[in-house]
C-alpha cells in the first residue's frame, strides 16, 4: 500500500481511550491516529476527508490545549442533517477521533463508557460542528471555510473527460495529482490558516 509521500508530513494526534485501556487494546489506553487513518476509513482522500481531519484536530486542541483529548469524553453536535451535503463523511471522522457515535455506538459496559448518542445532526446554533467535552461542558464550534483553499484551475477541464470515463492515462494520473495537490494544501500549508478553521468557544 503505498499513500503519497506528504501523508507522513501531516502531524498524528494521541487520545487517551479508557474503554481500550480497560479492555486491554492499549496499555496506557493511549493510541496514535494519523490522517491514513481517516482515510482508510472513508475510503478515499479528498478535500472533504482533509477538512473534516484538521476541524477536528483543532476542535480538540482547542478544548484540551496541551492535555491529552479523552477518546469516549466528547460529543458532537453537526450544523447539516445527515443527509444533507457531506456532513456524513466529516461526521464519520469526528467519531474516528472522538468515539461519538449516534443510535448504533457502544452502548456501554456497566453503566460507563458508553459512546452511543454523543453525534447529533441538524443542530440549531451550531454553526458547522460543535465539540462538547462532557467532563466539563466546555464547548467550541468549529466552521470549515474550503475555499480559502481552491482547487487548481485545470481541474475543471480534466474532470468531465474523467467522470465520463474517457479520460486516457496520462489525463487520469494528473488528475488524481492535482486532487491530491489540494489535500496537501489543506493539511500541509495551510493547516495553521486561522480563517481556514475558524474557532468559537461556547462554553
Amino acid at each position: 500500500m503505498a499513500f503519497p509521500e506528504f501523508f507522513a508530513r501531516i502531524p498524528p494526534i494521541t487520545l487517551r481511550d479508557p474503554l481500550a485501556e480497560l479492555l486491554g487494546a492499549s496499555d496506557d489506553g493511549l493510541i496514535e491516529y494519523c490522517f491514513a487513518d481517516a482515510v482508510k476509513l472513508a475510503g478515499h482522500s479528498c478535500p472533504t476527508v482533509a477538512g473534516a481531519w484538521l476541524l477536528t484536530v483543532h476542535g480538540l486542541q482547542a478544548l484540551y490545549g496541551d492535555a491529552i483529548p479523552e477518546r469516549g469524553n466528547i460529543a458532537v453536535a453537526v450544523h447539516e442533517t445527515l443527509d444533507s451535503g457531506v456532513a456524513g463523511v466529516m461526521a464519520s471522522v469526528a467519531t474516528l477521533l472522538t468515539g461519538a457515535a449516534g443510535d448504533g455506538g457502544f452502548k456501554g459496559l456497566g453503566g460507563r463508557y458508553s459512546r452511543r448518542n454523543l453525534l447529533d445532526f441538524g443542530i440549531s446554533g451550531v454553526a458547522g460542528m460543535a465539540f462538547t467535552r462532557l467532563d466539563t461542558n466546555a464547548a467550541v464550534d468549529c466552521t470549515l471555510r474550503l475555499n480559502l483553499v481552491p482547487a487548481d484551475p485545470r481541474m475543471g477541464s480534466l474532470l468531465p473527460a474523467v467522470v465520463r470515463g474517457e479520460a486516457d492515462t496520462a489525463t487520469r494520473k494528473l488528475f488524481g495529482e492535482l486532487w491530491q495537490d489540494r489535500v496537501k494544501r489543506i493539511l500541509i500549508d495551510s493547516a495553521n490558516l486561522p480563517e481556514l478553521v475558524q474557532i468559537r468557544h461556547l462554553s
